[in-house]
């Protein structure tokens, strides 16, 4: 296996900007380091130690979180800086993709800049002159080519760096998150490219947050997290991992967030009633908050796996349960305890009561649990917001908290709407269809 690029212990510092000049600027040249003398808070790590090797020939696709070190990773690897510490090597033609607009000059036309930028890259003039036409029309600016890039749009500009990037025949192409202000269309064409490199042998490496990419197209993935590698391997192992990683941050996110809104005391105003209780209530205009005058309050409010652990971040189609913890210092017979579903900005997804399902309040006193289980939850990927309720019959509010609880929903599939129904797909007659390779 010959490798195409390899990095061994990279390091990158960076001074931190704080509006000033370098205090020590001689001293810094002459020892040639401009963060060596610097404080630790003066500074900022964005790779630390980080080792990978891209194959000859193979697509790797670098993922993490933004600031993770993946845009500092593919400029040490395009020469752009340089580590700190440890060694960066690459062999062949590198011809890199990384800012939008870089080393575009806005104030020239689009036919001035693609013959700097092919020369830049290590082309002749001739063989600008030879790929010109291909490079424009590849670009669908043959309108435009002679205009000043100030003028372009950012799809536009974007169009012309990748086709130029990609018609210099570079031995490595790298590529940083440009692909996503494209349209669909020429989003197309670029994987047709990317998929044409890798059957011609050349080396991509790719920093990307669209996941399903780096399923479909690389044989290997890196994830960096924090400056730090954190895995290496084959695609789907190392999206899986970052993709549990990313669930559990957003589960302690939430679940702080949700500490938060039940410490939030009641207020003994009127509330809207609940859902599903008083068909005139406008939900969609109620203000996030708290209300009721007691006595009975809700005191936990949980969504629960079916292992029976709390959770805010939940698959789609599995079950889960609302459960309340309740409390009363004084019996009460008149009490309905009342669940709604919203999405993020304020759609009632689904919304009940134990009255309208005919189950009607017999005694409370003390603590007590209410569960409201739901065999399926089979809604779309996405943000939603818990009401729960305690009132009485009339609608007059004990403790009514209204879209204090968010989860997210997870889902491998990204299909349209809130509602995902039991459904498959059928057929007959003289059609035929098979899964994706990478399903």
């Amino acid at each position: 296996m010959t490798p195409a690029i390899e990095l061994r212990g990279v390091t990158k510092v960076y001074r931190r900007y704080d509006g000033r000049q370098f205090r020590t600027l001689k001293s810094a040249l002459l020892q040639r380091s401009l963060v060596r003398d610097l404080r630790p808070d003066e500074t900022f790590t964005a790779l630390a130690d980080v080792s990978f090797v891209v194959p000859e020939g193979a697509t790797v696709g670098v993922i993490g979180r933004n600031g993770s070190g993946k845009s500092t990773a593919l400029k040490l690897v395009a020469g752009i800086t340089k580590p700190t510490s440890g060694t960066v090597a690459v062999r062949g033609r590198v011809s890199a993709l990384i800012e939008l607009g870089a080393g575009f000059h806005p104030e020239i036309s689009g036919r001035e800049n693609v013959f700097i930028n092919g020369i830049m890259l290590g082309l002749t003039k001739r063989e600008v002159e030879q790929r010109f036409d291909e490079i424009v029309d590849f670009a669908e600016l043959r309108d435009f080519i002679d205009a000043p890039v100030k003028t372009y749009s950012s799809g536009m500009y974007m169009r012309l760096g990748f086709a130029v990037a990609i018609h210099v025949d570079p031995d490595v192409l790298l590529v940083d998150e440009v692909l996503a202000v494209g349209d669909e269309g020429f989003t197309h064409k670029c994987l047709d490219k990317f998929a044409e490199f890798k059957r011609r042998g050349k080396t991509t490496l790719i920093v990307t947050h669209t996941l399903g990419l780096v399923e479909r197209f690389c044989d290997e993935a890196v994830w960096l997290d924090a400056g730090r590698k954190r895995a290496e391997g084959h695609p789907k192992r190392v999206i899986d991992a970052y993709v549990t990683d990313i669930e559990r941050h957003e589960e302690s996110f939430l679940a702080a967030a949700d500490r938060r809104a039940q410490q939030e005391p009641a207020r003994p105003d009127r509330a809207p009633a609940p859902a599903a209780v008083d068909d005139t209530a406008d939900l969609s205009k109620a203000a996030e908050g708290r209300w009721g005058s007691g006595p009975v309050e809700i005191v936990d409010v949980a969504l629960v796996t079916r292992d029976g652990e709390p959770t805010h971040v939940v698959h789609s189609g599995e079950p889960v349960t609302v459960r309340l913890g309740v409390r009363t210092p004084t019996p009460v017979d008149d009490f309905v305890f009342g669940v709604g579903i919203f999405s993020a900005d304020g759609v009632m997804v689904y919304g009940t009561n134990t009255g309208v399902e005919g189950l009607e309040g017999a005694s409370l006193n003390g603590a007590a649990e209410v569960r409201l289980e739901i065999d399926a939850l089979d809604l779309g990927e996405g943000t939603y917001k818990l009401d729960v309720a305690v009132h009485k019959r009339d609608g007059a509010p004990y403790d009514y908290h209204r879209l204090l609880h968010t989860f997210r929903v997870k889902s491998p599939v990204k299909d349209a709407g809130l509602y995902r129904p039991r459904h498959r797909w059928m057929f007959a007659g003289d059609v035929r269809v098979h899964a994706r390779a990478d399903d």
